[in-house]
C-alpha cells in the first residue's frame, strides 16, 4: 500500500468515528439500460507465454528449430565424438517450417537431445502423453524417447529404424510416466549411423480440448465471459509489420504454421490460432472479437506504414477472416473452415481494426477498412481503436473524430492507479447517449509496484459498478492481461497465473467473476445518500452501488463496494416490488494488501443465506468488501 493511501485511510478513520447512515432507496419502476451479454468479457492475448508454455498444450520448447535467434534455446545435445549436428534448411519439412536439426553419424555412434520445456516439464502419473516428431535422412538405428526426473526414467518408448528414413515423415509413441513429477525433461537419445533430420518435436497430454490445457480453461468458463477479444494488443501490431499478426498464417496443420517472434520477446508457434480462437469462443459462449492491424506497426515507437498497395493486402485478410469465419462452404474460405471440421459459421458479428492506434494515418486507414468491410458485410460492427491514453489531447481528438464520423464502437484503455479508479467511478455519466459506443477493451487498477493486491482489485469493482450503470454506453469491459506464467512474465498485474501444473485466479479475477456471475439483465434506478471526500486532488465516495434485475431468477441484485477501513450502515428501502424474508449474500473480503497465490487463496467469495428481509432493513456493508445481495422478489 502506497504512503498516499496509508494516509488517506488514516484521515478517513479519523473521519468516521462512529457509526455512519446511508440510505439506499431502490425504486423497480424506474429501470434504466438493458445489460448486454457482452458487457463483461476477456481479452486474449500471447504475452507472459498465455499460449505457448500456457494454454497450448504443447510441452516442448522450440519444437521446430524455426528461430532465428538463440536456435537452440529450451535444448541441450549431447554428442559422440564422431556426430556432429547444425540448424539447416536445405531440406525443409515445407515452405513456413525451413529449419530442421540435422545430426551426422560418421559411423555408429551416440547423440542425445534434452529439453527442459518452460523451465521443467510437469507429468502425471498414469496419465497418457503422445511424443511426435518429423524424420528424415538415411539414418538407421535406434530412437529411445524418454520422460526423466533426475535420473529416473518415468516413461520410455522407442522407434526402430532398420532402414533408411527416406523423405519426411511423423513417428509417434505414447508415453505413460510412472509417477507424478513437476519438474521433467524430454530425453531423445539417438544410436545408429548416418545422417538424421528432426523436426517438430512434440510432447502433448493425451487430456486436452483441442489442444487447450484443461486446468486453464476451466478458470476462463469461471469468467462466463460475454465476449472474448482476440490475439492482441500489441502483438496485433508487432515491432514491425514483418512481425505483425497474420490469422492465415494460424490456420491449418500445425507443423505448416508458421513460427514467428512475437512483438512480447519471445517466438509464438501458432498452436493455438485462429480457428482455435473461435472454437474457444463458441465453447465459453463468448463473441468473438477479433482485432486486426491497420496496415501500421507499434504506433507508439517509430511506426512503419503500409504503402497503398500493401494496404489492400490489409484489408483483404479482414474480407477473407470474415468469410472463412462466416462464409458459406462453398465459398473459398468457408470450405476451409468446413474441411478443418466446422461447417456451421461461427457468425462473428465484431471485428476491430487497429491497436492503440491514432492520427490522421490510421483514421484515414480505418475508413479504408470500414468501406471495403461494410461493403461486403453491412452487418459486422467494426471496432475503432483509441490511442494508448484514455485522457488528454490525443484522446480528446480520436473522440471528436469518431463522432464526426459516426464509428460504431470505440475502444479505450484504461491502466489508472486505484485512487484514480475510485474517483472516476461517473465518467462514463457524461458520455454521449447518440454517440459511439464503448469498448473497454483493457483495464486495470496498477498499484505501487504493480502487485495483483485486493486493494487493486477493490477499485476495480468499485470502476465496474460505474461501467454496469452506464451499460447502454459501455457494451464489452476485459480486464488485461488475462494470464502470466510464473518466470515468463513481461507484464504486471495479471488475471490469472499458473505454471506447468497449477494455476490460481488473483482478486481481480474473482472481482470478475463475481460481476459475470450477478450481472442482470437490466439496471435499476437506485440512490444512495452519501457525500463525497475532496482528498489530494481527487474525490471519493463513502460506498459505490448498483442495482440489476435477474428476470429468470426473479431476484434484485444489489452489489456495494466499501473499499474504506470502517464499516458502513445503510437502510434500504425498495419500492415497486415486495421481496422475500431470505436471500443470498455473496462476499468477497480482506485486508488491502492481500493477494493470492498457489498456497492460498485469501480472497475468494464465501456465499451464505441472509433472513429477515423485506422492502425496509438495515445492513452492515463491512470495512473492504465487495459484496453482492440476491432479493428475491415474491410472486
Amino acid at each position: 500500500m502506497s504512503k498516499f493511501f496509508a494516509v488517506l485511510f488514516l484521515a478517513l478513520s479519523i473521519l468516521l468515528v462512529g457509526e455512519v447512515q446511508h440510505v439506499l432507496t431502490i425504486d423497480f419502476s424506474q429501470q434504466g439500460p438493458e445489460i448486454p451479454e457482452t458487457l463483461h468479457g476477456i481479452f486474449f492475448e500471447d504475452i507472459n507465454h498465455a499460449v505457448d508454455g500456457g494454454l497450448y498444450v504443447e510441452l516442448v520448447r522450440n519444437r521446430s528449430f524455426e528461430q532465428e535467434t538463440r536456435r537452440y534455446e529450451g535444448w541441450r545435445i549431447e554428442r559422440g565424438n564422431s556426430v556432429k549436428s547444425s540448424i539447416e534448411e536445405t531440406h525443409p519439412l515445407n515452405e513456413n517450417n525451413t529449419r530442421y536439426l540435422e545430426v551426422r553419424f560418421s559411423e555408429t555412434d551416440r547423440a542425445t537431445l534434452t529439453n527442459l520445456g518452460y523451465g521443467g516439464i510437469a507429468v502425471f502419473q498414469g496419465q497418457e502423453y503422445i511424443f511426435s516428431t518429423y524424420l528424415s535422412g538415411d539414418f538407421t538405428g535406434t530412437i529411445t524417447t524418454m520422460i526423466v526426473d533426475d535420473d529416473e526414467v518415468l516413461a520410455s518408448g522407442s522407434i526402430l529404424l532398420y532402414q533408411p528414413v527416406g523423405d519426411w515423415r511423423k513417428y509417434t509413441l505414447n508415453l505413460i510416466p510412472t509417477k507424478t513429477s513437476t519438474d521433467t525433461r524430454l530425453s531423445i537419445s539417438i544410436q545408429g549411423s548416418g545422417t538424421l533430420r528432426i523436426d517438430m518435436v512434440s510432447l502433448m497430454p493425451k487430456r486436452n480440448w483441442n489442444g487447450m490445457r484443461e486446468d486453464l480453461l476451466e478458470m476462463l468458463e469461471g469468467l462466463k465471459p460475454g465476449f472474448m477479444r482476440f490475439p492482441g494488443g500489441c502483438l496485433v501490431q508487432g515491432n514491425t509489420l514483418e512481425n505483425a499478426y497474420r490469422w492465415k498464417e494460424s490456420i491449418g496443420p500445425v507443423e505448416q504454421r508458421k513460427t514467428k517472434w512475437n512483438f512480447w520477446g519471445y517466438y509464438q508457434t501458432l498452436g493455438i490460432g485462429f480457428y482455435e480462437y473461435l472454437l474457444l469462443c463458441e465453447k465459453l459462449g463468448a463473441e468473438p472479437v477479433p482485432i486486426f492491424n491497420p496496415g501500421i506497426s507499434f504506433q507508439i515507437e517509430s511506426p512503419e506504414y503500409a504503402s497503398e498497395e500493401e494496404l489492400k493486402e490489409w484489408i483483404q485478410d479482414v474480407l477473407d477472416f470474415l468469410e472463412f469465419a462466416n462464409g458459406a462452404t462453398d465459398t473459398y474460405w468457408g470450405s476451409i473452415r468446413a474441411s478443418l471440421g466446422h461447417p456451421e459459421p461461427f457468425n462473428v458479428k465484431y471485428v476491430g481494426v487497429g491497436n492503440e492506434n491514432w492520427g490522421p494515418k490510421y483514421w484515414e486507414n480505418f475508413e479504408k477498412f470500414r468501406k471495403a468491410i461494410k461493403e461486403r458485410y453491412p452487418d459486422v460492427k467494426i471496432v475503432f481503436s483509441g490511442p494508448p491514453s484514455y485522457e488528454g489531447t490525443d484522446f480528446r481528438q480520436a473522440w471528436r473524430w469518431a463522432k464526426e464520423n459516426n464509428v460504431e464502437i470505440f475502444d479505450e484503455h484504461i491502466y489508472a492507479s486505484p485512487e484514480w479508479m475510485l474517483a472516476n467511478t461517473d465518467r462514463y455519466n457524461r458520455y454521449d447517449r447518440n454517440g459511439p459506443k464503448v469498448m473497454l477493451g483493457e483495464y486495470a487498477a496498477h498499484t505501487d509496484g504493480r502487485r495483483n493486491n485486493w486493494w487493486a482489485a477493490l477499485a476495480e469493482a468499485a470502476f465496474l459498478t460505474g461501467v454496469v450503470k452506464n451499460s447502454d454506453v459501455v457494451i464489452m469491459a476485459s480486464y488485461a492481461p488475462l494470464f502470466n506464467r510464473v518466470g515468463w512474465s513481461q507484464w504486471v498485474p495479471d488475471l490469472i497465473w499458473f505454471d506447468g501444473y497449477r494455476v490460481f485466479g488473483t482478486p481481480s479475477y474473482y472481482v470478475q467473476k463475481v460481476f459475470a456471475e450477478n450481472r442482470g439483465d437490466v439496471v435499476v434506478h437506485s440512490e444512495l445518500t452519501d457525500e463525497e471526500y475532496r482528498m489530494f486532488g481527487y474525490r471519493y465516495k463513502h460506498l459505490y452501488h448498483v442495482v440489476t434485475y435477474d428476470e429468470k431468477s426473479r431476484e434484485l441484485i444489489v452489489k456495494v463496494i466499501n473499499p474504506w477501513p470502517e464499516d458502513r450502515t445503510v437502510q434500504v428501502n425498495i419500492k415497486g416490488i415486495t421481496v422475500e424474508e431470505t436471500g443470498r449474500e455473496i462476499t468477497l473480503a480482506g485486508d488491502p494488501k492481500d493477494e493470492n497465490s498457489f498456497d492460498e487463496l485469501k480472497i475468494v467469495p464465501k456465499e451464505r443465506i441472509i433472513t429477515g428481509l423485506n422492502n425496509s432493513f438495515e445492513y452492515t456493508f463491512k470495512a473492504q468488501t465487495v459484496t453482492v445481495l440476491r432479493l428475491k422478489v415474491k410472486e
